[in-house]
C-alpha cells in the first residue's frame, strides 16, 4: 500500500532517499533519535522505509490520517511503570524503583491497565512520567519508537494488530514513522503477543 500524503513528506531507506521522494533531504532524517532508529532497524535486517509525516501526529488519528491508513495500523508505543513494592524504593534510583514496560497497542483502542497488570503479574500499572519514559527508552513521549531503546524493555504486543498486514510506528520524533508487521514488531521488541484492551 502506498501512503497518501495531506501534506509534504520525506521518505528514506536507512539515509539514502527513496526515488518517489523529493529530492531535498529533510534535517529530521538526521535527527539523532530518528538516526537510532533506523541503526536499529538495520541491525536487525528489517528493511523499511521512514516517512516525515507534514504535522506532528498527536494522535493515532492523526497519523492515520496522513498516511491514509485506517486508525487500527497505528501502533502507539505506551510506556507505564510497574510501581516499586511499599517501603522498597530504592536510595539513589532516580526511577524509585519503578519499572518500565513497553505497551505496543492499536491505535483503534485503550489499554486496559487492569488487564495488562494480570498479563504481566503485578498488582497495578501506572502511566509513566516524562522523565521516566526517556530515560527507559532515549526517546521522548510523542516518539517513542518499538526500537533503539538503551537497554531491553519488558514489551506487549496488541495481537489486534495482527489483523493488518502492515502496521506503522513511531520512529523516534513525532513526525517520523515507519512501516512494519505484526511479526516484525515481536521480533524487533522481542515482546510478547497479548491481549492489552
Amino acid at each position: 500500500m502506498t501512503p497518501r500524503a495531506v501534506a509534504p513528506h520525506r521518505v528514506a531507506r536507512y539515509g539514502a532517499l527513496m526515488s518517489d521522494a523529493t529530492t531535498d533531504s529533510d534535517p529530521l532524517l538526521d535527527h539523532p533519535a530518528v538516526a537510532r532508529v533506523r541503526s536499529a532497524l538495520s541491525a536487525a535486517g528489517i528493511e523499511t522505509d521512514v516517512v516525515v509525516l507534514g504535522e506532528h501526529a498527536r494522535t493515532a488519528a492523526s497519523a492515520a490520517e496522513q498516511l491514509g491508513v485506517e486508525v487500527g495500523q497505528i501502533a502507539n508505543s505506551l510506556v507505564f511503570a510497574i510501581p516499586a513494592p511499599d517501603g522498597k524504593e530504592e536510595a539513589g534510583d532516580e526511577d524509585g524503583g519503578r519499572e518500565a514496560v513497553l505497551v505496543m497497542t492499536s491505535g483503534a483502542h485503550r489499554v486496559d491497565l487492569v488487564r495488562v497488570a494480570a498479563r504481566l503479574n503485578v498488582e497495578r500499572l501506572e502511566r509513566a512520567d516524562p522523565d521516566l519514559v526517556r530515560r527507559a527508552t532515549g526517546f521522548a513521549i510523542g516518539g517513542i519508537a518499538p526500537v533503539g531503546h538503551p537497554a531491553p524493555l519488558t514489551t506487549l504486543v496488541d495481537v489486534t494488530l495482527a489483523r493488518h498486514a502492515e502496521v506503522w510506528a513511531a520512529a523516534g520524533h513525532p513526525r517520523t514513522v515507519f512501516r512494519t508487521t505484526y511479526d516484525q514488531l515481536l521480533l524487533l521488541t522481542g515482546g510478547q503477543a497479548a491481549e492489552v484492551a
